[in-house]
């Protein structure tokens, strides 16, 4: 009796191994191969095309160089002078402007990337070009998201900077002072 039991559930595990392989294993991109830019999100296309920094500038942000979009944000509590407000915006509309054609650079590289791989033409060559150019618009985007926020450094005093971490949820525990941006 227990060699049969044995028997029956060893045959249900092989049926069931079985039905199991014609499964497909679910890939994190399931869904993806939909997108018009498949290494892109649309939130991704979005955010390149109006310029925001998609996390760009956390190394810079996080190291107490505030951005000037969230300066903005915050101009009331940071007690801006006149002066600070207009050369902030001035900051933001000059970053944004070129993060916006960068953005839009990058996108129809990736667009044109994506078009070559579904096409199944592209080659070893053009595969190296397309990456080169994609790897430098990526590098320039972030460099002016990253100078930005080395320019809004040197607009704010050093009791801003500080009072602009608290408000963005940083803390107080810096271990550099911030008076050390300025040049």
């Amino acid at each position: 009796m227990l060699g049969n039991f044995i028997g029956i559930l060893l045959y249900s595990l092989g049926l069931a191994s079985l039905a199991l392989a014609d499964e497909p294993v679910r890939s994190p991109y399931t869904g993806q191969e939909l997108r018009s830019i498949k290494s892109l999100s649309d939130g991704d296309v979005q955010d390149l095309l109006a310029g925001r920094g998609m996390g760009l500038a956390k190394t810079a942000e996080l190291n107490r160089y505030p951005g000037p979009a969230h300066v903005l944000e915050l101009a009331d509590r940071l007690d801006l002078t006149q002066d600070q407000k207009a050369r902030t915006e001035a900051l933001f509309k000059r970053m944004e402007t070129d993060a916006r054609g960068l953005g839009r650079a990058l996108v129809d590289q990736e667009t044109t990337l994506d078009r070559l791989f579904a096409s199944r033409r592209i080659t070893r060559e053009q595969l190296a070009a397309m990456l080169e150019q994609i790897g430098r618009l990526q590098g320039q985007l972030r460099q002016v998201h990253l100078d930005a926020h080395l320019a809004e450094a040197e607009i704010l005093a050093p009791e801003q900077i500080k009072r602009y971490d608290v408000l963005r949820g940083y803390g107080t525990g810096a271990t550099h002072d911030p008076g050390s941006h300025k040049h």
